[in-house]
């Protein structure tokens, strides 16, 4: 006998449909998967002989072929339990159902129960492309892929219902997308009213957080460095729904979504130690999965300590960074990741840390704080628009009762300039003005006479590169459109200058 049904596969972030096939004709008893599968597909057969004796039917005692077409496409991970243990029922007439417009996804333990698999969400929005009417997820799977609307998300807990179900006996209703926290992703955020103090370097971090630009904070141990960066989620502008719906995939291809999550409606905040290594950080593995850079994609990447980082680590982020993609090649194909970040890094002056400090003095050889700053990638450097340094505050600031401006005020401008910039870039590819191209650049950021007279002056007396003349007018444009300001003015270039700071070869000993 023969039967066939529906399944879905992933490489990375691509899905395609799988047809799981099964032939069971006389011949010595013999259980084989065919179809290019893993190991963990080959393992299949032993989950699936177990859960159709453990639930009460007869497994077949004959020679059973299952084949995973397409067979030139690598099948990996458990997902096609599911599907491999209806196909058999169907084959041997112990199930007699019309499964056309299903797909079946779920890993089955040996009792018939079914488990969470990885990559849910994408595999149900190909599913509905693919013309499937329904599909069945495993239970906890079911928020995540229950805001995909035009398709009926079954959820399973057990094989069982899936039969009932398919035999008319009790039918499963479909999941119901949940929106009982839409608008809690601000709610228990760090804010920048707890703040004291650093009102510069606040200051910095709005307009890197208003045009989306990368930013290095450079400052003594304690000054709050990293504090400033844990609140910067809190004044970015909050998610669409297809910046949600492309970071939950990614989430869900990594099998980092939790069990009750549905969108991520937060902008994630990934901050990995400096021992993480290029794969960590970049992804890879026989079958690529996404790094911190794909994890932190539309949010924060933050380095602390970014020296201690390693020169390699340091240099695989440098294409990532430019082209907001990142591309991983290995010898089962070929898979691209989405990595569009705000990069936010942090170091101190030195090895000490106390280089330039006003109190405390600085215990390293002369030359040091030089060296230590060369440790960083010059090409890394040149893709970080604003430079600012973070000085300890002094204790007046730190006693006063009075709380800083809180995140939601510094949101509100935020937000409303990313709104002047997606209505300026509309019809491009960039979405906020760290986005621009050379030719956007020279478009959009239109200057007076005497801010360029002034950005030329800065130009011959820093010797800035090409690079850095772009990120200034990119820069300015932002702290523009803050001030609701359609041409750039000489206070605009003034203040986006002042964020070179190791342009100005400040950090020299």
């Amino acid at each position: 006998m023969f039967a066939r049904v529906n399944s879905l596969g992933t490489f990375g972030m691509e899905v395609f449909p799988v047809t799981v096939e099964a032939d069971i004709s006389s011949g010595l008893p013999r259980f084989d998967v065919v179809g290019l599968p893993d190991s963990a597909v080959s393992e299949s057969r032993d989950r699936v002989h177990s859960a159709i004796k453990n639930c009460g039917f007869t497994f077949p005692v004959s020679r059973i072929t299952v084949n995973l077409a397409p067979a030139d496409r690598r099948k990996e991970g458990p997902i096609y339990d599911l599907a491999m243990f209806v196909t058999l029922l169907l084959a041997s007439n112990q199930l007699n159902a019309n499964t056309e417009g299903y797909a079946f996804l779920g890993e089955l333990s040996l009792d018939g129960k079914i488990r969470h698999v990885n990559g849910v969400l994408p595999m149900v929005i190909s599913a509905k492309q693919n013309c499937f009417h329904s599909i069945f997820v495993p239970a906890v799977n079911a928020n995540e892929a229950s805001v995909v609307e035009g398709i009926n998300v079954l959820p399973v807990t057990d094989v069982m219902q899936v039969v009932d179900h398919l035999r008319g006996l009790t039918e499963i209703q479909p999941a119901v997308p949940c929106n009982d926290s839409d608008n809690d992703e601000f709610l228990y955020m760090p804010d920048f009213a707890d703040v004291k103090g650093q009102y510069e370097a606040k200051r910095a971090l709005e307009v890197a957080a208003a045009g989306g630009h990368n930013t290095l904070m450079i400052g003594s141990p304690g000054t709050g460095k990293s504090m400033l960066a844990k609140r910067i989620p809190s004044i970015l502008p909050s998610m669409t729904f297809e910046e949600s719906l492309e970071t939950t995939k990614i989430y869900s291809v990594a099998g980092a979504l939790k069990g009750r999550s549905q969108l991520i409606t937060a902008r994630p905040f990934r901050s990995p130690h400096h021992t993480v290594s290029t794969m960590g950080l970049s992804g890879g593995g026989a079958v690529p999965k996404p790094g911190e850079l794909s994890l932190a994609h539309n949010g924060v990447l933050f380095l602390d300590e970014l020296p201690e980082f390693s020169r390699q680590s340091m240099e695989i982020m440098r294409q990532p960074l430019e082209d907001g993609q990142i591309t991983i090649s290995r010898a089962s194909g070929t898979s691209s990741y989405p990595c569009s970040v705000m990069l936010v890094c942090a170091m101190n002056p030195c090895p000490c840390g106390y280089f330039g400090h006003p109190v405390r003095e600085c215990t390293c050889r002369e030359g040091a704080a030089s060296r230590y700053l060369s440790k960083v990638s010059g090409p890394l450097l040149d893709r970080i628009d604003i430079h600012i340094e973070v000085p300890p505050v002094d204790f007046e600031k730190l006693s006063d009762s009075h709380k800083g401006e809180p995140s939601a005020k510094i949101r509100e401008r935020v937000e409303k300039a990313r709104q002047i910039q997606q209505e300026r870039l509309k019809g491009t590819t960039a979405n906020c003005n760290a986005q621009m191209n050379a030719a956007m650049t020279r478009e959009f950021c239109v200057a007076t006479e005497p801010a360029m007279k002034m950005l030329q002056l800065s130009f011959d007396k820093l010797g800035l590169s090409a690079r850095a003349y772009d990120k200034i007018l990119r820069v300015a444009r932002t702290i523009a459109d803050l001030d609701g300001s359609e041409i750039i003015e000489t206070n605009h270039i003034a203040e986006a200058i002042q964020y070179r700071s190791l342009d100005r070869k400040f950090w020299n000993k």
